[in-house]
C-alpha cells in the first residue's frame, strides 16, 4: 500500500521541509519529497493541513501504561501497555522492569523475546532497572529485591535471552564494574542508576562500560556539603564526562524546567534523550498504580509516605510540550531527544529516530499547540481517538 501525507512541516535528519510531503510503501519510507502535489499511484493521501510531521517517539525507559505494568511479564500485559504509549507517540518501546526477582525477569523475558519477534512489533528489547542498586538511593525501587551484582545470576539471564538491551546498576557497588565489563561485551547498554556514586567511581565506572545516566538528577546526588567539608555528586561527575549520555523525565515535574533547559545547554541534543519513567496508571483513566506503595498526586506517582517520587504519568507527546513550552528548548531538538538520540544510545539508528528514505515509517503529527493529530507506526495509522 502507497500512502502519502503531504502539506506537512516535515523534520528530516538535514532540518526542516516546509510544503513537504512522505511517500510511504508499506512499512517503509519511500520518499520525502520538497512539494505537496499528490502522485497518481498513492493508495491514500493525508492531508498534514500544514502541521509538523516529526519521527515518532523511541521510549528506552518505561514501566507500563494503559493501567498494565511489565512488571507482570504477560503478554497481554506487554501488548496493552505498549499499545497505550503508542496512542500517544511512542512507536519504538523498550519495556522497563523495576527491580525484580529473577523469575519474574525470566517471565518478562520469554514474553518480551516472542513480541520482539512478531512483523512491525513496536517492542524492541528489554530494559532491566536494577535490580543491583544502591540501597540507600532505592527511591520507588522495590527494597527486598535489592542487591549487589551478582554474576551466578546476571551471566544466565543474558546468555538464555536476547532480548536484554539495558541494564542499570550503581557503579560503586561490589562487583559493579565487572558486571559493566561483562553486560558491554554482549552488546547490552550499562547505565548508571540509582547510585550515591562521586566521581571517582562513576569515572571507574565509565572505564568499565557505563556509558549512560538513568533518570539523570533523580536517585542520585548533586553537589553537597558533609559536615565542613563540600563534595561532589552524581550529577556534576556525570557533567564532566563528555561522552556519557544522560535521559531526563521531561514531564516538567522530577526535574524542573530550568533544569530540563540546563541538561540541554550543558550535555546537548546529541548526549540527552527524553524519558516517561511512566508507570501502569499512564495513558490511561486509572487513579492507582500497579506498586500499591505507590499514590497519584500533583500530577505525578509518589511513595505514598511521599518521601521520594516514584515515576511518571506522563506520555511522548507530553515530553515534547513541556520542554518546548516550559524549558524552552526548540522544537526540532525536543523531537531529536524523543526519537533521534534514544534510537542512536540503543543501537536502532540504522532504522529508527528519523524520518528518512529507507527507514520504518513511524511518525507523529503534531499541531502548532503541539497536541498530537496522528500517528503512524511501520506504515500503519493507530486510532489515537
Amino acid at each position: 500500500m502507497i500512502t502519502q501525507i503531504h502539506n506537512a512541516h516535515i523534520l528530516t535528519h538535514s532540518g526542516w521541509i516546509q510544503d513537504g510531503s512522505i511517500i510511504i510503501n508499506g512499512n517503509k519510507i519511500a520518499e520525502i519529497i520538497n512539494n505537496s502535489r499528490i502522485i497518481e499511484h498513492a493508495d491514500k493521501v493525508i492531508d498534514a493541513k500544514g502541521m509538523h510531521v516529526v519521527p515518532g517517539g523511541v521510549e528506552i525507559h518505561v514501566h507500563g501504561g494503559g493501567g498494565r505494568d511489565f512488571m507482570e511479564g504477560s503478554e497481554d500485559a506487554f501488548r496493552t501497555a505498549a499499545a497505550a504509549h503508542m496512542k500517544y507517540g511512542t512507536t519504538s518501546i523498550f519495556p522497563t522492569l523495576s527491580s525484580s526477582t529473577i523469575p519474574m525477569i525470566e517471565a518478562a523475558a520469554q514474553t518480551c523475546t516472542k513480541l520482539m519477534d512478531e512483523p512491525d512489533s513496536p517492542i524492541l528489547g528489554l530494559h532491566l532497572e536494577g535490580h543491583y542498586l544502591n540501597i540507600n538511593m532505592a527511591g520507588g525501587q522495590i527494597p527486598e529485591n535489592i542487591k549487589n551484582p551478582d554474576p551466578k545470576e546476571y551471566i544466565p539471564l543474558v546468555e538464555n535471552y536476547n532480548c536484554i538491551k539495558r541494564w542499570d546498576a550503581a557503579p560503586e557497588l561490589p562487583g559493579a564494574l565487572e558486571f559493566a565489563k561483562y553486560i558491554t561485551s554482549k552488546a547490552i547498554l550499562a547505565s548508571v542508576a540509582h547510585t550515591s556514586a562521586g566521581f571517582n567511581d562513576i569515572y571507574a565506572g565509565y572505564k568499565a562500560g557505563f556509558s549512560h545516566a538513568t533518570h539523570f538528577y533523580n536517585a542520585m546526588p548533586g553537589f553537597h556539603k558533609y559536615h565542613e567539608f563540600k563534595h561532589e555528586g552524581t550529577v556534576e561527575s556525570i557533567y564532566l564526562i563528555d561522552d556519557m549520555t544522560v535521559e531526563m523525565i521531561g514531564d516538567g515535574i522530577h526535574v524542573p524546567p530550568v533544569i530540563l533547559k540546563l541538561i540541554h545547554k550543558t550535555k546537548g541534543v546529541e548526549k540527552t534523550c527524553l524519558i516517561t519513567d511512566a508507570l501502569a496508571c499512564a495513558a490511561s483513566d486509572s487513579t492507582t498504580a500497579f506498586d500499591p506503595r505507590v499514590i497519584i498526586e500533583d500530577g505525578v506517582c509518589k511513595l505514598a509516605d511521599r518521601s521520594a517520587l516514584a515515576g511518571s504519568i506522563a506520555t511522548m507527546d507530553r515530553l515534547i510540550r513541556t520542554v518546548v513550552n516550559e524549558a524552552c528548548i526548540p522544537l526540532e531538538d525536543a523531537v531529536r531527544m524523543a526519537s533521534e538520540t534514544p534510537s542512536k544510545i540503543m543501537g536502532v539508528y540504522d532504522r529508527k529516530g528519523s524520518l528518512h528514505k529507507g527507514k520504518d515509517a513511524d511518525i507523529m503529527i503534531l499541531n502548532d499547540e503541539l497536541n498530537l493529530e496522528g500517528v503512524i507506526a511501520m506504515g500503519k495509522e493507530i486510532n489515537i481517538d
